[in-house]
């Protein structure tokens, strides 16, 4: 038997020396050519063009057609010069189908996609189609514990210390003001959004109706309420890479568009959640929408990654669950605005975290969200709600333990600290 012939050297050609065959079968579409253009940015020109002495490329064609996109003028080639004119032909053929033959391990797949996920990587550079990657990526959603919509009871002493900083898998939870740009870029550890999706107090000093009355801190800022806003969409002007949208109240949308020009947006529409009921008032007409405004940043580049038939106004029904919040949204609601402007693996900003809503649907969707919540109940809701949800625990950063294990610590100690500076906490016991 003969010994398969190793092939000992790579060499580098210009790319005109480089001939197409005449008889190459396979084809590639633009967005193939894009992906693989893609892959090679990302890992370098780690698989050779395969020739004949006499350039004629034996395999490589959407190699070459990538690096020309790119702007390359060599790439790496292996000269196959001892092989027969048939054997040429058919390896044309063999070197595309033999690879079709192969099948994958699902399982094994679904957890190295799931592991690149957790480490932030864009897993669409594997080349995966869209609909595979979201079936792959979705196989833990059916063993969530609880519904999406639904929201632990809020706390009447928190846990949580202005200042801390929980680690939530991928995610990122911040008890700070979103007005703070210190705070923002703890909460992003380095890493700038590629959205932002957040839902601000609306300024009308809401009270819900729950047995505890609940409350939104800075929800009755009157006059001030301009420069709360422009100084909280300065920081997410300041830091995010492409669509930002806000939630806000009819009687403020003058307010917030403002605001956002001055801080350095580009307004470019308001979209309408059209609400299933409405809430009892006093108006005459029962308000059944709430207004979003959607922009970017100056200059930006946004990603759009959704249909292209889509309207701007979203029928979404309200959340069963939002006794627990006074304005909760639905997490279909934010799933929407983030397939529409991230990808799989992008960071989603939410200065005003609220119920964790924005959490919820990075966590269903594949993205990776940083949040920050002023008030320290309501990010022991985000903990609960994410740690419900998922059944993973919640992290302290810099700490190492659990929520769990924190709340027990300070519950004993009576949560008997004082606050010098939020992010640099001095605790004083009694």
């Amino acid at each position: 038997m003969t010994s398969p012939r190793i092939i000992q050297y790579i060499e580098r050609w210009t790319l005109e020396r480089l001939v197409p065959f005449v008889g190459n079968a396979r084809t590639h579409n633009h967005e193939q050519i894009e992906q693989i253009a893609a892959s090679i940015t990302e890992f370098g020109f780690v698989n050779p063009i395969l020739v004949g002495s006499d350039g004629v490329i034996i395999a490589g064609h959407a190699r070459l057609r990538a690096a020309q996109r790119l702007g390359m003028s060599e790439v790496p080639v292996v000269v196959l010069d001892h092989l027969s004119e048939a054997q040429r032909r058919a390896l044309v053929i063999a070197d595309n189908q033999l690879a079709l033959n192969a099948g994958w391990d699902e399982e094994m797949l679904r957890r190295e996609l799931l592991l690149l996920h957790n480490q932030h990587f864009d897993v669409e550079l594997i080349g995966l189609e869209d609909q595979e990657l979201a079936r792959l990526l979705a196989e833990q959603d059916a063993e969530r514990l609880v519904d999406p919509d639904a929201v632990p009871v809020v706390p009447p002493v928190p846990i949580t210390l202005p200042g801390d900083l929980w680690l939530l898998g991928v995610h990122r939870l911040l008890c700070g003001d979103a007005a703070d740009r210190q705070a923002v870029e703890i909460v992003l550890g380095g890493t700038p959004p590629d959205m932002v999706f957040t839902d601000p107090p609306y300024n009308v000093d809401y009270q819900g109706k729950t047995s505890q009355r609940l409350t939104i801190d800075n929800d009755a800022l009157g006059d001030d309420f301009y420069d709360f806003l422009c100084k909280a969409c300065t920081n997410m002007i300041a830091v995010c890479k492409g669509a930002i949208y806000i939630c806000m109240s009819c009687s403020e949308l003058h307010t917030l568009a403002q605001a956002f020009r001055d801080a350095g947006g580009h307004w470019s529409t308001w979209l309408i959640w059209a609400k299933n009921h409405f809430s009892l008032g006093r108006s005459d007409y029962q308000r059944q929408y709430e207004p979003i405004l959607y922009g970017w940043p100056k200059g930006a580049k946004r990603h759009w990654c959704g249909d292209r038939d889509q309207g701007d106004v979203w029928f979404v029904d309200r959340a069963l669950a939002n006794r627990e919040h006074p304005t909760m949204k639905p997490v279909e609601l934010v799933e929407r605005a983030v397939d529409n402007s991230s990808r799989n693996g992008d960071t989603v900003l939410d200065p005003f975290a609220g119920s964790g809503t924005t959490l919820i649907a990075c966590e269903r969707r594949k993205r990776r969200a940083c949040l920050i919540e002023i008030d320290a109940r309501y990010a022991d809701v985000i903990c609960r709600r994410w740690e419900e949800f998922t059944g993973k625990p919640a992290i302290l950063n810099g700490d190492g333990r659990a929520f769990r294990d924190v709340a027990q610590e300070r519950q004993k100690r009576g949560h008997d600290v004082a606050i010098e500076d939020p992010y640099t906490r001095t605790e004083v016991l009694r």
